[in-house]
């Protein structure tokens, strides 16, 4: 599966599965348009990420190929990963 790798100011996350990545884009397109504004996202393990995004915030994404996860569904009501998979 493709797995969609953001960048911002050097701080990596992996978009969950089902992430719209054109949507994001245009979202954050939007913010910097704004003059600034958070950008909500769902990362690897179904955590809900909220970046402040303005002209100064630098955004690179990138796809890659990796395995199918099925803990990865983009419900952030089901998170996973961290120290509560370790119990």
């Amino acid at each position: 599966m493709a797995r969609t790798r953001i960048m911002v100011n050097d701080v990596g996350f992996y978009l969950a599965q089902g992430q719209d990545d054109t949507d994001l884009k245009n979202r954050i397109e939007d913010a910097v348009r704004s003059g600034g504004e958070f950008v909500e996202f769902v990362v690897v393990g179904n955590r809900a990420v909220s970046v402040l995004v303005s002209a100064s915030t630098h955004v690179v994404i990138s796809v890659e190929n990796v395995e199918f996860d099925p803990r990865d569904t983009g419900d952030g009501g089901a998170p996973y990963g961290g120290e509560f998979d370790l119990l």
